[in-house]
């Protein structure tokens, strides 16, 4: 569906949206997981249809029409362009995607635009707008006014990088995403979760995606246990992602984190996101889908199906 600049699209999106949020109290808990099974390939392929809820596309360092910003902290050298991911998602029977508007642009959305424009419907994107910015509202507006804008990224990663937390800078911005129709997608390491609960809280019918599995290795159990306990906060929806190998560090296996965020958030308030960078192919795209299906093993069909796309269709592309 393209993208209308029309106020009636905006208001029309948000009621989507917050439909999805409502459908989502009291669902019923996914089982959970048995390690014997959680890394074994399912026998048959993930039902259709697929949507990939998250991935960076990138013009490539030498492009000169799309250059990173200069505070970019990250420059990848190859591109990974719209038209590569079109060509994967055909190869690997994904109907849609989430492009998410990687750092290395900063707050500069021009190539997100033409990735879209690219997509032609297929693609919609997230965007990243600085709460500090004096102009952070009016950005964020005008940018869901221009393009299939679903979330806004917050980030708080890097410590020199970090966000205004607890300031009416930022609590302005999520009430701006809350006012658009559009959700909030968050990408942290736990230590800084507690700091977001008061807005995801006040703003209870805004859509807040928690990114990574909430970057468990990246903090203690103590400080991803807040994370696991926002699923008690019904507008929230974690994403499987960037699911971390045993060979690299911290070298543990993440299935028993995987069990316990499907235990708690359910199958009804989970999406998929993953594989596509510069050197995929559409049948290592496809794998990666399988890889991170292996975890999701004892779900039935109809459970694997919301993760890996009928959940991200409610939610987006209604």
């Amino acid at each position: 569906m393209q993208q209308s600049t029309g106020i009636e699209q905006v208001l029309a999106r948000r009621s989507l949206l917050q439909l999805a949020v409502a459908s989502s109290i009291g669902v019923a808990v996914g089982p959970a997981l048995r390690p014997s099974v959680a890394q074994q390939p399912l026998q048959e392929s993930l039902p259709a249809p697929r949507i990939d809820c998250h991935l960076h596309c990138f013009a490539g360092l030498t492009n000169a029409r799309f250059p990173y910003h200069p505070n970019a902290p990250y420059r990848p050298a190859d591109p990974a362009t719209p038209q590569h991911l079109l060509d994967c998602m055909a190869g690997a029977n994904v109907s849609h995607a989430i492009v998410v508007h990687p750092e290395p642009y900063q707050d500069d959305h021009r190539y997100l635009e033409y990735c879209l424009e690219i997509g032609k419907g297929k693609l919609k994107g997230t965007s990243l707008v600085f709460a500090d910015s004096p102009h952070a509202v009016q950005q964020l507006t005008d940018l869901v006014k221009r393009m299939p804008i679903v979330a806004t990224r917050v980030h708080a990663y890097a410590p020199d990088r970090l966000p205004p937390l607890g300031s009416d800078s930022l609590r302005a911005l999520w009430r701006c995403a809350a006012e658009l129709g559009i959700a909030v997608q968050l990408h942290f390491e736990p230590r800084y979760a507690p700091a977001f609960e008061p807005l995801i809280r006040e703003f209870r019918d805004t859509p807040v995606i928690i990114d990574h599995l909430g970057r468990p290795f990246q903090g203690t159990p103590q400080e991803h246990a807040v994370v696991i306990q926002w699923a008690q906060l019904k507008n929230t929806w974690m994403k499987i992602s960037s699911i971390p190998e045993t060979t690299q560090y911290p070298h543990r296996d993440i299935s028993p984190i995987i069990r316990e965020l499907v235990k708690a958030y359910g199958p009804d308030r989970m999406l998929y996101g993953g594989g596509f960078n510069a050197s995929a192919t559409p049948k290592s795209y496809r794998a990666a889908m399988d890889r991170a299906a292996s975890y999701l093993a004892e779900l039935s069909d109809n459970d694997r199906e919301k993760i890996f796309g009928g959940n991200a269709k409610n939610l987006f592309f209604s």
